[in-house]
């Protein structure tokens, strides 16, 4: 039992359950799912679509992470995504042209790819610290993608565009299969080969990996790539959504978003081994008590203040030296009372 407790994706699972069920009671109409010309619709469907760009944001960092790194650029990078995708597609003759938004994405995603190979340039090359190197870009990047817009909010009427995040295949949104699909390479990359015990023991220890041979610049610049190229691809869905390029909004503080969802999920900030199946339950649990929040009535100035208290709860959970603390403490107050043996009676 005591082993059970101890594995990393217990609590951050039972604290999804546990919001679930706070769902469940408050409104029975959580869990029910209808079918409208074979498009499932609900709230928990609505969980699926919505957090797809923070699951795609959140795998990225959690490689990041587990080389010791951190990028605050990815919500940036999604905003010169959108922008660049928007401006190709609404400067063709035919923005429904299928063949026309295929070319936008690839642009896209290509130009995120080149902003993370940027960031791990400055972190694994010039050896700057990771929160000062994709600083730079997070301050710049807004500016660059509106320079791209010409400084103002693009918008775009194209069908194929935006059935990426609003489509639907099978019944379930098209954005939610992109995220599972991202998860699925990441973990067949990272697990079912040497690169992820190699970023593991990057984030472990980088001087003792390079020794051993392990070329650590390149696993910490592959890091920063497939980061900026996964912050690109939400990018892509986030626009999609509304239809238009944002630069001021796209991805706003969705780099703070990443990081608790990866934390959350188990991963250390300190680096080393890392869990993808936690940062995917850490989504869910993000996106489901930002969902719980808006049922609730909460409001928006006040609506950080409630999210912070209750991730502040399932930290606390996770924390070994807390549940060790109230363990002590509760084996103390159901101790017996013994008398001394050379404790004298009192007649």
């Amino acid at each position: 039992m005591k082993k059970f407790l101890s594995h990393r994706l217990v609590w951050p699972i039972a604290a999804l359950v546990a919001l679930i069920a706070v769902n469940t009671i408050s409104r029975p109409s959580f869990l029910s799912i209808t079918v409208q010309n074979g498009q499932l619709y609900g709230s928990l469907i609505d969980i699926l679509r919505n957090s797809a760009p923070l699951m795609l944001v959140a795998l990225g960092m959690t490689l990041v992470i587990a080389t010791r790194g951190i990028d605050l650029s990815v919500g940036a990078i999604m905003a010169v995504s959108g922008a660049v995708a928007l401006t190709i597609i609404e400067a063709s003759p035919e923005p429904g042209n299928l063949g026309v938004v295929m070319i936008a994405i690839a642009a896209a995603v290509g130009s995120a790819l080149l902003l993370g190979v940027w960031n791990g340039f400055l972190v694994a090359v010039l050896g700057i610290q990771p929160i000062i190197a994709t600083l730079v870009l997070m301050l710049a990047g807004r500016g660059v993608a509106l320079l791209i817009t010409k400084g103002f909010i693009t918008t775009i009427n194209s069908d194929p565009y935006q059935f990426m995040a609003q489509g639907y295949v099978l019944g379930l949104p098209f954005a939610f299969y992109v995220s599972i699909a991202a998860v699925i390479v990441v973990g067949i990359v990272e697990r079912r080969t040497a690169l992820g015990m190699l970023t593991e023991a990057v984030g472990i220890n980088p001087e003792a990996s390079r020794l051993a041979g392990v070329r650590s610049r390149g696993i910490i610049w592959g890091a920063y790539i497939a980061s900026g190229t996964l912050a690109g691809m939400a990018g892509i869905l986030y626009s999609s959504n509304i239809m238009a390029a944002d630069a001021n909004a796209a991805g706003l503080y969705i780099e703070l978003d990443a990081i608790l969802a990866v934390v959350l999920g188990g991963t250390s900030l300190a680096g080393g081994k890392f869990s993808l199946a936690g940062t995917v339950v850490g989504v869910f649990t993000i996106q489901t008590l930002k969902s719980t929040i808006t049922f609730l009535g909460v409001p928006p100035a006040v609506s950080p203040v409630f999210m912070a208290a209750a991730v502040l709860i399932v930290v606390l959970l996770q924390s070994r030296r807390f549940r060790a603390f109230f363990q002590t403490a509760g084996r103390s107050a159901v101790r017996p009372l013994t008398r001394r043996p050379d404790a004298k009676v009192l007649s």
